[in-house]
């Protein structure tokens, strides 16, 4: 088994930081909405500068439509529609600080535009300016479309979505609820809606979701690495891997399938991991996700030393994460340089008191280091969080018994004899002689 507790969820990690282009269309706002063709029945006359303006947006004649809607603009500079529609050239075209400033001039000229604040909540939304996207996106969906498509509103919803699937995912799932009273389910939808019941723990309603879309298009990388994650998170591995290689057939270069591949193939004690992730750690030779995974399997195989080049250059990056620090620990550990494991162990510990690796093997290397009163502190800590072993069992009796404390030390070394049955037979020997001397 795998030293990291990370590997159960290493699939949705690594899909972040490698494959964010898979789950495009499950996470990608929707494009500016189109302005509306035709004024309404009560509003006033579309000048024809505007409306031939919006004839060649119509016909994606971008340059025509920015010269008629600037020319117009220089003297009407308050007109909320062909600000909006400025604003929608500029969008298209990827001129998004100018679209942005435009989008809000409309808002100001028209502070009911829905298709203004929608567009503009967009917009943000694709730049990433999530906090400045939802006020936007939020009052769009209070908004009356007028003219516009009704269902432009399920974007505004499907955004909202979007942008609340990590901070809040029931209120996500309410957005996307909203969206579907609007508008027909789409396979990007249904992805959400599984990612969502995932991060609220309904981890049956996600899988169903991620075969629905499977059963419609079993060639989907995203709902491939959905299922399999939820696999891998329920140690299904043997079904993860026949799910894995049906889609590298089809799909060979993801590097999140391959990932989650050489995760189940490890987890299996396949030899086939370790060679598919150094071919992985080739094309990908600084992602950190990779790195980690690659240092566990080498250190599975008892490559301790390449295990800790891969952690010692990951804590160059993060040199105060945790799980980096106790991997590192237990590599040292295993290269007989306890000094520096003992160091590494102890600094995990204050950053992480939680930690019980970090306490564990604190408790062996100060024990190995002759710090009996730290052994006696890291196994009182970590038994806050595991149950005692015949291991700590021993560390807490030849630590009582460096401090010269006879009857603490004997009453531990019985419980170890008791608990270790015959397992550990060089220490049951040196328990069997010490308890003679302690009780004379």
């Amino acid at each position: 088994m795998f030293r990291y507790v990370f590997l159960a969820f290493f699939s949705v990690f690594l899909l972040n930081s490698l494959s964010a282009s898979a789950q495009a269309s499950n996470s990608a706002p929707a494009p500016p909405s189109a302005p509306a063709s035709a004024p309404a029945a009560n509003s006033q006359p579309v000048p024809g500068d505007v409306t031939a303006a919006e004839s060649a947006i119509a016909a994606s004649d971008w340059k025509s439509a920015e010269a008629r809607l600037d020319s117009y603009l220089a003297t009407n500079p308050s007109d909320a529609r062909a600000l909006f529609d400025a604003g929608y050239v500029a969008d298209t075209q990827n001129r998004l600080g100018d679209a942005a400033s435009l989008y809000r001039r409309a808002i100001a000229a028209d502070p009911k535009s829905f298709e203004a604040h929608l567009s503009l909540g967009l917009l943000l939304a694709r730049q990433n300016k999530l906090s400045d996207a939802r006020p936007e996106l939020v009052e769009a969906t209070t908004l009356d479309p007028g003219l516009a498509d009704p269902t432009l509103k399920a974007r505004a919803w499907r955004a909202l979505a979007r942008i609340d699937r990590t901070s809040n995912p029931t209120l996500a799932s309410n957005d996307l609820l909203e969206a579907l009273k609007l508008s027909p389910e789409t396979t990007s939808d249904t992805l959400l809606a599984a990612e969502l019941a995932e991060q609220t723990g309904q981890n049956d309603t996600a899988e169903a979701a991620y075969r629905r879309v499977l059963a419609k298009d079993p060639a989907s990388v995203p709902a491939t690495i959905g299922l399999a994650h939820l696999l891998i998170l329920g140690k299904q591995y043997s079904d993860a891997e026949t799910l894995l290689r049906a889609a590298l057939v089809k799909s060979p270069d993801d590097p999140t399938l391959t990932a989650q591949l050489a995760t189940v193939l490890a987890e299996q004690n396949k030899a086939e991991a370790l060679p598919l992730l150094q071919k992985l750690h080739a094309v990908h030779p600084e992602d950190p996700a990779i790195n980690r995974l690659l240092a566990a399997v080498l250190a599975d195989a008892g490559d301790y030393s390449g295990s800790d080049q891969l952690d010692v250059h990951l804590l160059a990056a993060s040199p105060d994460d945790p799980e980096l620090l106790v991997a590192h620990g237990q590599n040292l550990v295993h290269l007989a340089r306890v000094d520096e494991a003992y160091a590494a162990f102890n600094h995990a510990s204050q950053i992480d008191p939680a930690n019980s690796d970090a306490w564990s093997g604190l408790a062996f290397t100060a024990s190995r280091t002759h710090h009996p009163d730290v052994t006696l502190h890291a196994l009182t800590m970590r038994s806050r969080y595991l149950p005692e072993n015949a291991s700590t069992l021993f560390l807490w009796a030849t630590a009582y018994d460096s401090l010269n404390q006879k009857k603490e030390a004997a009453a531990y070394y019985h419980q170890f004899l008791d608990a270790a049955a015959g397992k550990f037979p060089n220490q049951e020997w040196q328990a069997r002689q010490r308890l003679k001397l302690l009780e004379k």
